[in-house]
């Protein structure tokens, strides 16, 4: 009999698994508490929504040039401009369906089976299965509190003397931590992945959701970067599947043939509503100071519980804690905490399989009163456990 192929051989996605398991239990009558994924809880901006629907009263929606609409690439460098500083050409500009899309042509265009890429761990798993999924290998490196939790120069050097690297990737801010890179230690890795002959991709999906220090893109220090970005976060749009990447002029045509192929262009639909998202700000800022809200009740009362170790919360919407006071196993934690306590939230190995199952990922993005009635389930629940 046939059989499925080496490449589909990725690691699950633990976080969809605990949804899984979660909306299981919602469908028997249990009341779940969801901090497990990554999904804003506010809609799209009203703007957004508007537009669509004047789409669709309009009718025919259809496919676009792979690049995307030329009104949505201007809007994105108006963004660059605006919020930045930094012009970027609408000709190096190319709408994506989702980052998830923009990842796989990035690393399709840029690097050929068997090329390694560096990226830290903890961090997103997608990067790793993705690469493993193409043939490409996933150099994780374990970053801690001594680098803040981010890659250095120093790290990358390392491991390129161990064995030639081709790439570098880097979040800021990172899923699962929230930590975010200062600009100028991020402006130095740059600089030595350019003197190295690598390629930077820098994930900036979470831009636009920073509470504490000063975020920058990638863009401002090198015009050979790979900077990729999505609606759904900032912008409350998962559902709608739209993104961006800003290429060095000599991936652009590249990219564009190959999305040609793959996706034939991103939905019409979509990117209208993410144009006119752009002039949602007003909202936006207002969704994420409930964001803010949340981080801070979780910072005050989740070192109470027992959670002494987070990491710094800088942006994103998520707290990374260890669960060592508890458990040597944070699967087996998490999994007893959405049982018994009714609480959904990802284990560490989903994002770093060597320290991982020490750690677990809040995600507060939420509704208050849900983040508030979960940490008074976790105040009944804890003192039962061991």
């Amino acid at each position: 009999m046939p059989h499925p192929s080496k490449r589909s051989e990725v690691a699950p996605f633990r976080a969809m698994d605990v949804l899984a398991r979660a909306n299981r239990l919602e469908a028997e009558g249990r009341d779940i508490l969801h901090m497990e994924v990554g999904q804003p809880g506010a809609n799209a901006p009203r703007a957004a929504m508007e537009a669509a629907q004047a789409a669709l009263a309009r009718g025919r929606l259809g496919y676009t040039e792979a690049r995307g609409l030329p009104p949505l690439r201007h809007a994105i460098s108006d963004h660059y401009r605006a919020t930045y500083g930094v012009e970027v050409p609408e000709t190096r500009i190319l709408a994506t369906t989702g980052s998830s899309a923009g990842f796989n042509l990035a690393f399709l265009a840029a690097f050929d089976p068997g090329d390694r890429i560096a990226i830290a761990a903890p961090g997103y798993p997608a990067y790793r299965n993705i690469l493993k999924a193409l043939g490409i290998e996933a150099v994780e490196i374990e970053v801690g509190a001594e680098t803040r939790w981010a890659l250095t120069p120093e790290l990358v050097e390392a491991a390129h003397r161990e064995a030639p690297l081709t790439g570098v990737l880097v979040a800021s801010p990172n899923n699962p931590t929230g930590t975010m890179m200062a600009p100028d230690a991020l402006k130095a890795l740059i600089a030595t992945c350019d003197d190295m002959g690598l390629w930077f991709i820098s994930d900036e999906i979470y831009h636009g959701l920073v509470f504490q220090g000063e975020q920058q893109t990638a863009l401002a220090f090198s015009d050979k970067a790979i900077v990729l970005n999505s609606f759904s976060k900032y912008y409350c749009m998962t559902g709608w599947r739209i993104g961006w990447m800003v290429l060095p002029e000599s991936l652009v045509r590249p990219v564009e043939r190959l999305a040609q192929s793959l996706y034939i262009s991103p939905p019409e639909l979509s990117q209208i509503a993410a144009t006119a998202a752009f002039g949602a700000t007003e909202e936006l800022e207002a969704i994420k100071a409930g964001y803010a809200a949340n981080r801070k009740l979780l910072l005050e009362r989740l070192p109470g519980l027992g959670f002494t170790e987070m990491l710094p919360v800088d942006g994103a919407f998520y707290c990374y804690a260890s669960v060592r006071p508890f458990s040597n196993d944070s699967a087996d934690f998490a999994a007893r905490m959405l049982e018994e306590a009714g609480i959904a939230a990802t284990p560490g190995p989903d994002f770093d399989p060597v320290n991982g199952h020490a750690y677990i990922r809040f995600s507060f993005a939420g509704d208050h009163a849900v983040i508030r009635a979960a940490m008074d389930r976790l105040a009944d629940w804890l003192p039962k456990q061991g």
